[in-house]
């Protein structure tokens, strides 16, 4: 599996441990993110990774900024794009159970690193429930459908 990681100054080292960790256990990792501390703006990578999702460049992806909220905002706008702010990993695993996210965001002034892999790991653990649920997805993307086509 293919992940695009994304992140702005404030997450650089966490995207950096994240990512061995992702590679560790066997993952493909593609960095959409900045590799400085330099001040930057979250809403390009949030972005870059959500185009990368719903292109299919990458299967899913992780977003990684001070709080993770304007990253996943930015990714949220893409088409196709279900991104989840999580501190906590069982949030994590629902919004894939439930929601069948495709971008997990978080904040690395949030959440330690131990806890960021908890949350990855029950992200990429969790498998879509279908169901009940994906009628409810669909609802989401019937939304996203009207608003950028302007139907009503």
């Amino acid at each position: 599996m293919k992940i695009g990681i994304g992140n702005d100054h404030a997450a650089v080292d966490m995207k950096n441990e994240i990512s061995e960790y992702l590679k560790e256990k066997g993952y493909e990792v593609v960095n959409y993110g900045t590799d400085s501390n330099e001040s930057c703006d979250y809403p390009v990578y949030g972005e870059k990774v959500g185009e990368a999702v719903a292109h299919g460049d990458v299967d899913l992806g992780i977003l990684i900024c001070g709080t993770g909220v304007g990253i996943s905002l930015a990714a949220n706008k893409v088409e196709g794009i279900r991104a989840v702010v999580c501190s906590e990993p069982y949030t994590a695993k629902l919004s894939r159970q439930h929601n069948n996210t495709n971008i997990l965001a978080f904040g690395a002034r949030v959440i330690g690193i131990e806890t960021a892999k908890m949350i990855v790991d029950e992200w990429l653990n969790a498998e879509f429930m279908g169901g009940k649920h994906e009628r409810r997805v669909n609802m989401l993307m019937d939304i996203e459908k009207r608003k950028i086509h302007g139907d009503k």
